[in-house]
């Protein structure tokens, strides 16, 4: 059994000392995740990698118990938090834009053309993502394993008990069906 599965189980049986150890023995990995993470939405987002990375334990922490067996399921959490992190801010962010609690006024609409799509792009793409996984959760784990976390093929069918013929199948009709659902 690898270090970081005795972890995970320590971790799951109620262990923070074990959570911490986990987090340290993780955090170059996850940085690097949290890293191609942004690399996709640095213009949407103003995190930097080292505060997702903290921003997801912190998270993790909050979730008290991680049922994961294995490194692969771990990480394909951690692709999960670090994508909805993402889209929380980027919430934030077009609230903050829109004056937030502020009393809203009808203004011209010209404005509101000419404000930039990113986060307009971001949210379309997550909510056809959570489309696709009421349609097929499955689907919708490769996408994320694969896209947002960065996970091989090999890595993504350990985690899902899947091979990596029938990974690859799903990546592509789930590319189809996402690229059907943004136009």
């Amino acid at each position: 059994m690898s270090e970081i599965t005795l972890l995970l189980h320590q971790v799951n049986g109620g262990d923070d000392n074990a959570r911490e150890r986990l987090f340290a023995l993780l955090y170059d990995e996850l940085h690097t995740l949290a890293r191609s993470r942004l690399r996709r939405s640095e213009t949407i987002t103003l995190l930097d990698t080292t505060a997702l990375v903290h921003e997801s334990y912190l998270r993790f922490v909050d979730a008290r118990r991680l049922e994961f067996t294995d490194r692969g399921r771990f990480f394909a959490f951690a692709a999960s938090i670090m994508r909805s992190i993402v889209i929380d801010q980027v919430r934030r962010r077009r609230a903050e834009r829109r004056g937030g609690g502020a009393e809203h006024v009808e203004v011209d609409e010209q404005i509101a053309d000419s404000l930039p799509q990113d986060d307009e792009q971001v949210l379309r793409v997550h909510e056809a993502l959570e489309e696709l996984s009421v349609l097929d959760h499955r689907l919708a784990q490769v996408v994320e394993m694969r896209y947002f976390a960065g996970l091989t093929e090999v890595d993504i069918a350990d985690a899902l008990g899947i091979t990596e013929r029938t990974v690859r199948r799903d990546w592509d009709k789930a590319r189809t069906l996402l690229f059907a659902a943004l136009r």
